[in-house]
């Protein structure tokens, strides 16, 4: 657990923002936490509902500024120090690695980037001999920063090695590339209308993208934008929309949810009339859901289980949906945590479960009906070999292709085989924030 230290009245402005962000940051590096469970939920920082929602908003993206750069700032800092980043004192490496992010990549005032870091160096017994440290290093940051920067610009340091290669192996070394320049940059807020997408669009001062997806460059708290307390839109990336309509007219027909939560999927397919059942094996997670439901007026039926082992009923269901757990790797743009935290070990153990969640899906489908398997990963194992997996060992399952039409014409997003294959490089624009997709895999499958 961080340690609880909270803002006080004389205390310097900003300061606990950032003192919140270094112990975040520390979770996330050293103590493997996702950033998920350190903002929100039971588990989240203390101090994170101390803060003002403008401090709320710097902390979150100085958090994932740092996490999004972190190769390039491990290059960067690494150059400056003499000796490497002391490494009995993790709120000395915060700190100097808050103070450059604020210098190279926001807009905050060089002077008052270096002396909060230097505070926050101060405020902590262990770190507080490394002030001088981190006063000389940041005002060298400021000074000959961008340039080492510009150095290595086309090196791609902030994707994990592992990561990197894979991606070449799998999708070529160029278009590995193009995924880790639009993991570089801050996402959009994507958001599913449940009526006139057109008028949110101009509401929220967005977009319409092909796909029927608002998105906008509007930042801050979320709860706050018009239309998200009555309940006339929700969070969702493009991508992550998509899967839901691969089940075509779901009216009166009933639609297993498995692994539901935080609910996105199950909105879309209640609002499209049908009558789903969304299980998920969280407690949490389903309440969230249960709270999304709510607030947009949706009802379903909600069950707490383990999708692998939940019996279902005796009926089967007209179709199933499942976004089996992975490792996530399509939504680094989103969650930057993601690039640091999983391991190429982690897969193996993924695929696994991912079997035998669609295995359990094939059984409780009924004969004629769609079963759309998908999951948030780049990596192949989890997509297309699990379903190849399916196929080879059950006679009564088989391949329906997806059409250009009904993903808007996106030809680049369909694989040979008609699955769905989106990268964080497709749907380029001239502003980058703009552009981008998660990576997300689907496949629709048919039971005779």
């Amino acid at each position: 657990m961080p340690p609880q230290r909270f803002a006080l009245p004389s205390e310097v402005p900003g300061l606990a923002a950032r003192r919140i962000a270094a112990d975040i940051l520390d979770g996330v590096l050293h103590k493997h936490r996702t950033l998920d469970e350190q903002l929100d939920g039971p588990t989240a920082h203390p101090g994170v509902k101390t803060l003002s929602d403008r401090d709320r908003a710097l902390m979150r993206r100085l958090v994932a500024t740092i996490l999004r750069r972190l190769g390039t700032l491990g290059h960067l800092l690494s150059r400056l120090l003499d000796r490497g980043i002391p490494t009995d004192a993790p709120r000395a490496q915060s700190a100097l690695l808050i103070g450059a992010a604020q210098i190279l990549w926001m807009d905050v005032p060089d002077h008052a980037a270096v002396d909060l870091s230097v505070r926050l160096v101060q405020s902590d017994r262990r770190a507080a001999k490394y002030a001088g440290l981190v006063n000389a290093v940041l005002r060298r940051c400021a000074r000959e920063g961008q340039p080492l920067i510009d150095e290595v610009k086309g090196q791609t340091l902030d994707i994990p090695p592992w990561l990197l290669k894979r991606w070449s192996v799998h999708y070529g070394e160029s278009v590995a590339r193009d995924i880790a320049v639009a993991l570089s940059h801050d996402p959009s807020l994507d958001i599913t209308a449940k009526s006139d997408p057109d008028q949110w669009a101009t509401r929220l001062h967005g977009e319409i993208l092909p796909t029927g997806t608002v998105r906008t460059l509007l930042q801050g708290s979320v709860t706050m934008l018009p239309g998200f307390a009555e309940g006339h839109w929700w969070v969702q990336d493009a991508a992550a929309a998509l899967p839901a309509r691969l089940l075509g007219d779901v009216a009166g027909k009933t639609v297993a949810d498995l692994c539901a939560a935080p609910g996105g999927k199950t909105a879309q397919l209640v609002q499209a009339g049908a009558r789903v059942t969304a299980v998920d094996r969280s407690v949490g997670r389903m309440a969230r859901l249960n709270d999304n439901l709510t607030r947009l007026s949706l009802q379903a039926e909600t069950v707490v289980a383990d999708a692998a082992e939940w019996p279902g009923t005796s009926e089967g269901f007209d179709a199933i949906l499942i976004d089996a757990p992975c490792t996530s790797t399509g939504t680094i743009r989103r969650h930057p945590d993601v690039a640091w935290l999983r391991q190429e070990a982690d897969i193996g153990a993924l695929t696994a479960l991912q079997k035998r969640l669609l295995q359990k899906a094939a059984a409780l489908l009924k004969p004629g009906g769609t079963l759309v398997y998908c999951t948030c990963s780049l990596e192949p194992e989890e997509g297309e070999q699990v379903v190849e997996g399916l196929l080879a060992t059950e006679p009564t399952i088989r391949r329906a292709p997806i059409a250009a039409s009904e993903v808007a014409g996106l030809v680049e997003i369909l694989t040979p085989d008609g699955d769905l294959r989106t990268l964080p490089c497709h749907l380029p624009h001239q502003d980058p924030r703009l552009g981008g997709l998660d990576g997300f895999y689907a496949a629709r499958l048919v039971k005779s």
